[in-house]
Order: C-alpha cells, then sequence, then structure tokens
C-alpha cells in the first residue's frame, strides 16, 4: 500500500510538471522560443483569481473563467506585441525580449497591485483528504492529477482531430512548407500563445488551490521546473513533456522518501543531478531530435 501511495503522490505532481511544460514546449515546438515570460502569465491570472474572488466576491465557477480568460488574453497581447514583431529575429533577440517581457509584466503587477502576499480560500469540496484504507491523498492533490490529465487528454485530442491542430503540428514539423501548403502563420503561432495560456491558467488554479496564497514571484518556481522537465524530454518535443515531467515528479517523490531527512534540504541538488545524467546519456533529451532547427 506505501508504494502505491508513492506512485499516487508521483502522479500527482508529475502530472502538474507536465501541465506547466506543456505551455513552454508548445510555444518552442513553432516559434524555436523558450519564453521565460511564461511564468509571469502564471502570476497574473493568479492576482486575477483573487481580485474576482476577493473584490467582485464571485462564485468560484465564474472566477475560474475569468482566471482562464486573462491567462489567454495575457498570452495573446505578449505575442502580438513582443514576440510577433521580431519573429523573424534570431534567438537570442527573442529570448532578450521574453526576459524584457517577464520584468515588464512583473514590475506592472507591483506597481498596480503591489507585492505583498494575498491569501484565497480554497472551495470546501477540495479541502481535506481522501482515506482508503492506508491510503491518504488530499483532495487537490486528487483535483490537481485528474484536471492535469483532462487537459492533457483535450490538447492531444485538440492537436490529432481538429483542422487547427493538424496545422500546428504540422508547422512544428516544418514550418516553411506548412506555409507553402496554406497555413497562416499568424493564426497558428497566436493559438499556440492562447493554449499555452489557457495551461498557465489552469497551472494557476491549481497552485493556489494547493498554497492557499499568491505572490509576486510564485510563477518562477514552475517555469523552472517546466524549463527542466521539458530539457528532459525533448525540447520542443509535446510527448517529451508530458513524459519529462512524469518522469521529473517521480524523481522528486523518490528522493522525498529516500533520502535521510538531514538530506532533505539538497533534494533539488540530487534532483538536478539526476538530470544531467539523463542529459550525459541522452544530450537531445528523450523524444528530441540532433536536427531540429528554427522553421519560422
Amino acid at each position: 500500500m506505501r508504494f502505491v501511495q508513492y506512485v499516487l503522490d508521483a502522479l500527482s505532481l508529475g502530472s502538474t510538471f507536465a501541465l506547466a511544460a506543456l505551455g513552454i514546449a508548445l510555444v518552442f515546438s513553432l516559434m524555436r522560443l523558450i519564453n521565460f515570460a511564461h511564468g509571469e502569465i502564471i502570476v497574473a491570472s493568479a492576482y486575477a483569481l483573487w481580485y474576482l474572488r476577493s473584490e467582485w466576491e464571485l462564485h468560484w465557477f465564474l472566477a475560474t473563467i475569468g482566471t482562464v480568460s486573462v491567462g489567454i488574453a495575457v498570452a495573446l497581447i505578449m505575442e502580438r506585441l513582443a514576440f510577433r514583431p521580431l519573429r523573424h529575429a534570431g534567438p537570442t533577440m527573442l529570448l532578450a525580449s521574453s526576459f524584457a517581457v517577464s520584468v515588464t509584466v512583473q514590475n506592472f503587477l507591483i506597481l498596480s497591485i503591489g507585492d505583498d502576499f494575498r491569501s484565497v480560500a480554497s472551495p470546501s469540496f477540495i479541502t481535506g483528504t481522501v482515506t482508503w484504507g492506508s491510503l491518504r491523498l488530499p483532495k487537490v492533490s486528487i483535483l490537481a492529477l485528474v484536471v492535469s490529465v483532462l487537459f492533457m487528454t483535450g490538447l492531444a485530442l485538440f492537436l490529432r482531430r481538429t483542422r487547427l491542430g493538424q496545422q500546428m503540428l504540422a508547422s512544428a514539423e516544418d514550418f516553411d512548407m506548412a506555409r507553402l501548403l496554406g497555413v497562416r502563420a499568424n493564426g497558428v503561432i497566436a493559438a499556440a500563445f492562447a493554449i499555452s495560456g489557457l495551461l498557465a491558467a489552469v497551472l494557476a488554479l491549481i497552485l493556489v488551490a494547493q498554497q492557499g496564497l499568491i505572490h509576486i514571484r510564485m510563477g518562477l518556481p514552475p517555469l523552472l521546473i517546466a524549463f527542466v522537465a521539458t530539457v528532459i524530454g525533448g525540447i520542443g518535443s509535446l510527448p517529451g513533456a508530458v513524459a519529462g515531467g512524469l518522469i521529473l515528479g517521480g524523481v522528486v517523490t523518490a528522493l522525498q522518501v529516500a533520502l535521510p531527512i538531514g538530506l532533505l534540504p539538497f533534494r533539488d541538488a540530487f534532483t538536478y543531478s539526476i538530470v544531467i545524467v539523463i542529459l550525459l546519456v541522452k544530450p537531445e533529451g528523450l523524444f528530441g531530435s540532433r536536427t531540429r532547427e528554427s522553421r519560422v
């Protein structure tokens, strides 16, 4: 039973990591851009949830819809104002732009809202734990697992079953050829940013439900985890992002259990050491390709 408990914990944590990684990998697969402003979309969505719940006192369902809408809107504004004008620039310029957007959004939030911690009470239906025999799992962890799996499945179906999704997959493989066949670059890339904004907003909802607190730098840890997960899986590969997130969740959970109490503060150091070993064995990642190049 204890092993089952560890597996469930690893799946819950890993699925959340995978959700974070998908938002990064989706944009990179089209633009070869690591969007370091993705963390600020998470932060903006979290503050939107706080405002809708605390100031407007909206029902959780309506506040959730509003939060997701804000995440999508922020991502689309970023794409239109910051990244579209620089689409044909080099990777260095795009990377610098993503850092600039991140700092700009962060400072805008500090000036307009402040950098104090804000609290959001979780709804009663996700508080407490579910007990089955010797298994004990927090309801919020179950929610994180279910929501992450649903959204990852939904994204997979969207990419495989819809015309826009197939255009996005084709563009990720060969953007130049896709454009010659009639795929509109603006629409496909805007759709990728919108989906990444949706995933960031959903992740913000999960993080707020787990932590109960919102702060201006809460987007940095999931951003770093998402980046590491995409590197493990093969940067730009969507299946690789999911696999990387699950592997990272399993490693973190295993170390949490296996390490002596005195070494637990160094858990992250052990985690990233294992990541380095994986990349030494397979530098392109589990699903990556050594020949992938920019196509936009």
